[in-house]
């Protein structure tokens, strides 16, 4: 990974809590910044503020709705017809499951569980469809969580059991899986995939609106997120996940893999006609 700031950084997610801290601090250290949100006028203050408060000009904004796989698709092809080249995809937007969220099950524009479709199929559509943009030797890092339940694959949308955490854990687990199976695809082009719990229940809306109180702070997390993205001990790093800043293996679903085939086949017919 070349110094932050030679680097053009994407990330989701940009205009609050983590992602919005990621671009800040990426910003004072002089890399281009590529922000995604979903309210266009929060994304335009949120630029105006790092401008301000960075002196870095070098930002741009881009909208897209992550419940909308056209939504999805329509920003990756905004982002590629601006003729960016990314050095670091920071695919960190997501929707929280907690005790406090919605007990009802709820739809994507297309149809899909929401939480599937917002933490996972909207992550590989926008991934794939960014990766010929991506340089060779550039990272990725998938925003996961420590909460992850295996994947029922006979109930992928939740239809016979539904319940808010266990639809945001699994959503979860298939981003590490898809993160393994990424990070082998691009070995040849020294792109590094890795997953990442930054910290658990930062102060994030996502977090007070999901779970409630705060159990660590959001420094904590881009911490831990700064070192998978900058560190030098991890160039020859792929394919794996970390909590904070440790490297640890995921619930065992994510080495399965028969599991991670059926995964793969599944998300294929999800976004094959947005690609």
């Amino acid at each position: 990974m070349k110094a932050l700031a030679q680097s053009t950084v994407l990330i989701t997610g940009a205009t609050d809590g983590l992602g919005k801290m990621t671009a800040k601090r990426f910003a004072k250290q002089g890399a281009r910044i590529l922000l995604h949100g979903r309210n266009e006028e929060k994304g335009f203050k949120t630029i105006e503020e790092i401008q301000q408060t960075t002196g870095n000009q070098d930002l741009k904004y881009f909208n897209g709705d992550f419940s909308s796989l056209q939504s999805v698709a329509q920003l990756a092809e905004q982002i590629i017809a601006n003729n960016e080249k990314i050095d670091l995809l920071i695919n960190n937007a997501g929707i929280g499951g907690g005790p406090k969220s919605q007990k009802q099950r709820e739809l994507s524009q297309d149809g899909y569980e929401l939480r599937w479709s917002i933490n996972y199929l909207a992550q590989v559509l926008l991934t794939r469809k960014l990766l010929p943009i991506i340089k060779d030797g550039a990272r990725i890092i998938n925003v996961a969580s420590v909460g992850q339940a295996p994947i029922d694959f006979n109930d992928i949308n939740m239809k016979n059991h539904y319940e808010g955490y266990l639809a945001y854990e699994r959503s979860k687990l298939a981003l590490i899986m898809f993160t393994f199976d990424l990070a082998t695809e691009l070995q040849e082009r020294k792109i590094h995939v890795n997953a990442l719990h930054p910290s658990t229940l930062m102060g994030t809306n996502m977090v007070s609106d999901h779970f409630g109180p705060a159990q660590t702070s959001v420094e904590k997390g881009f911490s831990a997120l700064e070192f998978l993205a900058t560190s030098k001990d991890l160039d020859e790093v792929t394919g794996k996940y970390f909590e904070g800043k440790t490297q640890v293996q995921p619930n065992p679903q994510a080495y399965d893999k028969a599991a991670r085939e059926k995964l793969q086949q599944i998300t294929k017919d999800s976004i094959a006609n947005y690609l």
